[in-house]
């Protein structure tokens, strides 16, 4: 047990304390950065950055904004390396299109959702979790392949939440099918893929 052990109760905090230091350090640069990011426009005549992008994207993307959402999540955790952080700093943005592209307030917190659930797929691939993963099942060196896999399950989460998100804001018959068209392509390479595993990387790649 834990507490007749020599020493276990400072490995404990020792441990913890580098996990909550290593977040401290990522939340005392980003929570600024998104500060400065989303008031960015409260010293001048010219809009926000969010706004900004929000008007740029929906000209080019138009109605069809909702399917791309979860990718500008997914993207934001991959880069800051949060879901929280990609929250933060796209919320905003995501809401300034949806209204941009004439929805309506529930439509626009619709979009919203999709952003948090494409944060949650970019953490699959987010750099941090995944050497944190390697070390923990023992695939040091192997950081890369565990990427390169998870880039498949996470490209469907966004696609998917995408095509769904697109069927219930505009209740159209043809985004649940592409819906089911996805969730089914997916379970077709999951049954044919099924048992492969990857192996530890050899102690001289690991060093």
């Amino acid at each position: 047990k834990m507490y007749r052990e020599k020493g276990a109760y400072a490995r404990a905090w020792g441990q913890s304390g580098k996990i909550l230091l290593g977040a401290s350090v990522a939340l005392i640069f980003a929570v600024p950065m998104v500060q400065v990011f989303i008031q960015s426009g409260q010293a001048s005549a010219y809009a926000s950055m969010p706004l900004v992008l929000a008007e740029g994207v929906s000209a080019v993307s138009g109605a069809a904004w909702p399917f791309f959402s979860p990718i500008i999540g997914a993207l934001g955790a991959f880069i800051a390396g949060s879901n929280t952080v990609s929250n933060m700093m796209f919320s905003l943005f995501q809401f300034a299109t949806a209204v941009q592209i004439d929805l309506n307030a529930n439509q626009a917190a619709f979009v919203v959702a999709l952003q948090a659930v494409g944060g949650a797929a970019g953490n699959m691939i987010c750099v941090h979790n995944v050497v944190a993963a390697s070390a923990t099942v023992g695939l040091i060196g192997r950081e890369g392949d565990l990427i390169r896999k998870a880039l498949i399950p996470m490209t469907y989460y966004v696609l998917a939440a995408g095509a769904l998100g697109m069927a219930i804001i505009y209740a159209a018959m043809f985004w649940y099918l592409a819906w089911l068209v996805v969730v089914a392509a997916f379970l077709l390479f999951m049954f044919w893929n099924r048992g492969q595993t990857l192996e530890a990387a050899p102690a001289s790649a690991a060093s």
